[in-house]
């Protein structure tokens, strides 16, 4: 941090995409199209290779096959790509959010409640009760985990009038709500 910024790869301007693995690619589709309201961009594949190429590339076994990938955009926020693999050695449980690699995809909208409803009228697994932050560097933030019909967790996320840690730095974090900033 000679400069005051910190240390970063050279060029580095952010996230382009995020990438998951699903159990099928068009159940996946349709939930990220028509409930969330995702726009489904392109597809590459199927991959397959007889050699080490997909252990050498991917750290995968190296006889998997790649079925299909296909490309999103989600409102303002990182592009995102979902694969379906087949492969001798595949895991087919979730992972959860305490497993090593467990993650989870965050939405952000600016009507919570409206969002939230919207998923209920679609019949996607809620859990738990909304949270809302009322102290602390998230105040100002509501949020709630949700299920996508393959178990994958993904959150709803709103905070219209900011978090409370912006009230003692002017540095922020990216946000979907200004995202030129």
């Amino acid at each position: 941090m000679a400069d005051g910024r910190p240390n970063r790869m050279p060029g580095l301007r952010g996230v382009e995409h995020v990438g998951f693995t699903v159990p099928d690619l068009e159940q996946a589709t349709r939930f990220f199209v028509d409930v969330l309201g995702c726009e489904a961009f392109y597809d590459l594949g199927p991959f397959q290779f007889d050699d080490d190429w997909m252990s050498r590339q991917l750290n995968v076994h190296p006889r998997t096959v790649m079925k299909n990938l296909r490309f999103f955009r989600c409102g303002h926020g990182p592009n995102f790509e979902i694969f379906e693999y087949e492969a001798p050695d595949q895991r087919k449980a979730q992972p959860k959010n305490s497993d090593i690699g467990g993650h989870h995809l965050a939405f952000y909208t600016d009507d919570f409640h409206g969002a939230l409803n919207w998923l209920r009228d679609h019949d996607v697994e809620i859990l738990g009760e909304p949270v809302v932050r009322h102290q602390g560097p998230s105040a100002g933030q509501t949020w709630v985990y949700f299920l996508a019909p393959w178990g994958m967790q993904l959150e709803l996320v709103s905070f219209p009038d900011g978090k409370g840690y912006e009230m003692t730095t002017d540095r922020r974090l990216w946000t979907p709500v200004n995202p030129s900033e």
